[in-house]
């Protein structure tokens, strides 16, 4: 079954992130909304908080739709707390679909890349206009 087929819970916790003058929250298919907004030409998905099995649709569904409407995505990864491999199975997955460049990925999340090989394969950026520009 494709991952984005996948049936897994929605993530429910308000992550209490904010929209941005000119950005909006566009609403993923079940759970939390997830901020997105078009920046220079990418589309550009924030994640926020804890992502694992139980709580990565909201995310899967946004990057699904992203990758398929848009040249190129940009994940924001600055406010993730905590990722196991649900999340990076998801980056991957992403990555093979299109374009997908990642911005500040939190301390927990480099670690993981790093200890995992993943970080040779994913493209990280220190900011969304460097990842816009690339």
């Amino acid at each position: 079954m494709p991952w984005d087929e996948a049936g897994m819970p929605a993530l429910t916790r308000d992550t209490g992130a904010e929209t941005q003058p000119g950005q909006l929250a566009a609403p993923a298919s079940e759970g939390a909304p997830v901020l997105q907004y078009e920046w220079r030409g990418a589309w550009v998905v924030v994640a926020r908080g804890s992502y694992d099995m139980d709580s990565i649709t909201s995310l899967a569904d946004a990057l699904a739709v992203a990758v398929r409407e848009h040249p190129k995505v940009i994940l924001d990864a600055s406010g993730i707390t905590f990722a196991d491999s649900t999340l990076l199975n998801l980056l991957i997955l992403t990555h093979q679909a299109g374009t997908l460049r990642i911005v500040a990925p939190s301390a927990q999340l480099q670690r993981l890349c790093e200890i995992t090989g993943v970080d040779m394969l994913l493209e990280t950026r220190d900011s969304v206009d460097d990842a816009a520009a690339s």
